[in-house]
């Protein structure tokens, strides 16, 4: 039997309804049908969940290693009984591409399977002391309550890359969803550990607007760490309100402006394939985006032409429908900014190469030429199908111009010389470069996370350990030790 409850919240274990006034409507991007309306929750819903948090965390945390994993072992194993009635979620409510919505899913549960593997990493140690007669210990330990707060283009792997570490690793979590995507970035997550087996009060999920109950989840007394994945605007104002009291740690994966950059020495049609399929899956809807193709003067028409016939190829229309390559944009807001940015860029002296018209949510790809590289379309970020192709005059022009952003995500570097891609990728002031692939990746065992206005903090691996855990430092006098007074 498929899911049902939606229209509720996920509070300690129990499905109720908001006690907020109004409702959220989960709308279908692709031909705006109102799927369901959830009703959202107020502060008095939120300090509830956060007092069920703050109990139920004290018994999880200490739980046997091996009982938390078999949680998100039966976790996996209920994510592969509805993989199908998932995909059809990612699809209906963010718009997603069926071959996206198959990477998301993927992805999620890789993300499962190493927050398994972190619980038998998450070790403390005994280090030597310069006293005599004394014991010094490091000991890891949960943080206590997490909150995380997701987005809604990668919805359900963005959330679960914050909530599976954070559960494993002995915390309890309350997650925040973005409002476009409820129900794929966080109650289903709420309807999985349910039928997973997830103690009450482990997982609380709470939808609501931002402008309501947004900065009470930052700032809640109970939370000790906040997760928060989204735009460079809402993730400067997160940390600033983390800075109140008590202090709160933080993570923040914030705006991407990555560029691929294609030196004079690369395989072009390698160049074009990578630089399409990084820039238009989910129709450009992706931090780690291809935001803007740097190419060399010497190759530069060359790319150009094609790209342009590689970009006529792409199927744009239904995304339940296989060869649908460029499926709709979130909502009508996202629609209205596209316009916006392609207008600026063509007063600001870009050209259109490729128009692939608008209709709907609908936005098929558009290539500029002719870019000024201070003009918006290439500084700013673009989550949409828009890709400015800028010529460097050399390979120092290249790494400039692949400088000349806010942002600092990801990348992606062209060469035929492998060693001299690594040499130019250290040139990139970037959290992630991939050299002869697309900008767009994430891999459970790797540091994901940007510089300057992306963000802060790590995820995955060894390094998402470290944010969802504390060390304390314990000594133990064994002998009587000699003061001086």
């Amino acid at each position: 039997m498929k899911y049902i409850g939606f229209e509720s919240q996920f509070i300690n274990g129990d499905w109720v309804k908001g006690s907020a006034q109004g409702e959220i409507k989960v709308v279908n991007p692709f031909n705006q049908e109102t799927i369901l309306s959830v009703s959202t929750a107020s502060k008095q819903d939120v300090d509830i969940a956060y007092a069920g948090a703050e109990k139920a965390q004290q018994n999880w945390g200490k739980l046997l290693p091996q009982e938390r994993a078999a949680v998100l072992k039966k976790l996996i194993q209920v994510i592969d009984a509805r993989y199908g009635e998932l995909h059809e979620w990612l699809v209906s409510e963010s718009g997603s591409t069926a071959l996206k919505a198959h990477i998301e899913l993927g992805s999620a549960k890789n993300i499962i399977e190493e927050s398994i593997s972190l619980i038998g990493r998450a070790t403390g140690s005994i280090m030597p002391s310069s006293i005599a007669g004394q014991e010094s210990r490091a000991y890891r330990l949960p943080l206590g309550v997490v909150t995380v707060i997701s987005p809604w283009n990668f919805p359900f792997h963005l959330s679960m890359r914050s909530v599976a570490p954070a559960i494993a690793l002995g915390n309890s979590v309350l997650l925040k969803p973005s409002s476009d995507t409820p129900i794929t970035g966080g109650l289903l997550l709420g309807k999985l550990f349910e039928e997973a087996g997830l103690p009450k009060g482990v997982l609380s999920v709470v939808v609501g607007k931002g402008s309501e109950i947004g900065d009470y989840v930052v700032t809640h007394a109970a939370t000790s760490f906040v997760s928060f994945t989204g735009s460079t605007p809402v993730g400067h104002r997160i940390g600033q309100l983390a800075m109140g009291n008590p202090i709160k740690r933080v993570a923040l994966e914030l705006g991407g402006n990555a560029p691929i950059v294609v030196l004079k020495d690369a395989d072009v049609d390698e160049a074009v394939k990578a630089t399409v399929f990084g820039r238009f899956l989910h129709q450009g809807q992706i931090c780690m985006s291809t935001n803007r193709a740097i190419v060399d003067a010497s190759i530069y028409d060359e790319y150009v032409a094609k790209l342009l016939a590689h970009v006529k190829t792409l199927k744009v229309g239904n995304p339940a429908e296989m060869e649908t390559a460029i499926g709709p944009l979130i909502n009508e807001k996202q629609v209205n900014e596209v316009k916006e940015k392609i207008a600026l860029a063509e007063k600001q002296g870009a050209t259109i190469a490729y128009a692939g018209g608008i209709n709907g949510n609908l936005v098929g790809p558009h290539v500029f030429i002719n870019v000024d590289p201070n003009s918006a379309i290439a500084k700013e970020e673009s989550f949409a199908p828009l890709l400015p192709v800028i010529k460097a005059k050399d390979e120092d022009d290249a790494a400039y111009l692949a400088n000349l952003s806010e942002f600092g995500l990801s990348s992606a570097v062209f060469t035929k010389d492998f060693e001299r891609g690594v040499e130019f990728a250290q040139r990139i002031r970037v959290g992630m470069t991939h050299i002869n692939d697309i900008s767009v990746d994430d891999q459970t065992n790797a540091p994901f996370g940007g510089e300057k206005n992306s963000g802060l903090g790590r995820f995955n691996g060894e390094w998402v350990l470290n944010e969802f855990t504390r060390m304390q430092w314990i000594t133990v006098q064994k002998t009587p030790r000699p003061y001086p007074f």
